[in-house]
């Protein structure tokens, strides 16, 4: 590998650590990857750059994902709670499937009482004597991916199902696919490499969409191009007037050496009525 300027290379590995550039390196590598010699004209700004397009693009739906799940926290908080009529439900084990997993739920829901800062909560255990606060408060200080859990343990079909339909999605693909942005969201927030990744969770998948879709069959679900297209899909109805699409094809073109079909992207991608 050709490393024109050694001292700022020293300084990128310093700051950044070789373990975590070694993954951007493993493009450059020859067949058999365990010999670790180098392709011809492969480049330490090479390895930069696609560390900083990974950067980028995991900021980008890390942005995203945060539209979706305030959504899915205000869906839980007002229509749930407004069909039930029950501003206590998260914590009654009467609406849940699985009491094991409810009672590993009200644990962390408890912890998460217990240990907050928030004034809200405070103000609500000075002022009343119920044990745990309404739902509304609730969906604040637990994180989105016990929320989802919570979700999927309810024993109310209709419900989830009536949920599930205002993100125009059954309810088997809306569960799928909230677990699907919840491992999605941790991995942009843990900094974990995104663009040539193979995740391993296969989400569900959309068979008649509401919305314009993509050609599954010709789509890789277990790369991030898939998961981009959910969050896409999504944002049709969270953020109508959205410019996730302006932004992707923005952050590409700023980095055309970068393959994007190691993201799992087909051919002529853009012409897939999901980015119309």
């Amino acid at each position: 590998m050709s490393i024109p300027d050694q001292q700022k290379a020293v300084s990128y590995l310093t700051s950044i650590s070789y373990y975590r550039l070694s993954a951007y390196c493993y493009p450059l590598l020859n067949d058999p990857k365990s010999a670790h010699t180098y392709k011809d004209g492969a480049t330490f700004d090479m390895v930069i750059n696609m560390y900083r397009f990974d950067r980028k693009l995991r900021l980008l739906l890390f942005n995203e994902i945060e539209k979706i799940e305030v959504a899915i926290r205000s869906a839980m908080s007002n229509w749930i709670t407004d069909e039930l009529n029950d501003v206590f439900w998260m914590t009654n084990a009467g609406y849940f499937y699985n009491q094991s997993t409810f009672a590993k739920t009200l644990a962390l829901i408890q912890s998460e009482i217990e240990k907050t800062k928030e004034e809200f909560i405070i103000h609500f255990h000075n002022k009343y004597i119920n044990p745990y606060p309404p739902v509304w408060m609730i969906v604040e200080i637990i994180s989105f991916g016990l929320l989802c859990g919570i979700f999927n343990n309810l024993n109310i079909a209709r419900l989830k199902k009536n949920v599930a339909s205002h993100f125009s999605l059954s309810f088997p693909v809306f569960s799928s696919w909230i677990v699907t942005i919840v491992n999605l969201r941790n991995l942009c927030g843990h900094h974990g490499r995104t663009w040539n990744r193979e995740i391993p969770v296969t989400p569900a998948e959309l068979k008649s969409p509401v919305f314009p879709w993509i050609d599954s069959s010709t789509t890789d679900m277990k790369r991030i191009y898939y998961r981009i297209c959910i969050i896409k899909y999504l944002l049709c109805t969270v953020s109508p007037n959205n410019r996730f699409t302006q932004k992707l094809k923005s952050l590409l073109a700023e980095y055309p050496t970068i393959d994007i079909k190691a993201m799992g992207f087909p051919v002529n991608w853009q012409d897939e009525p999901l980015w119309q």
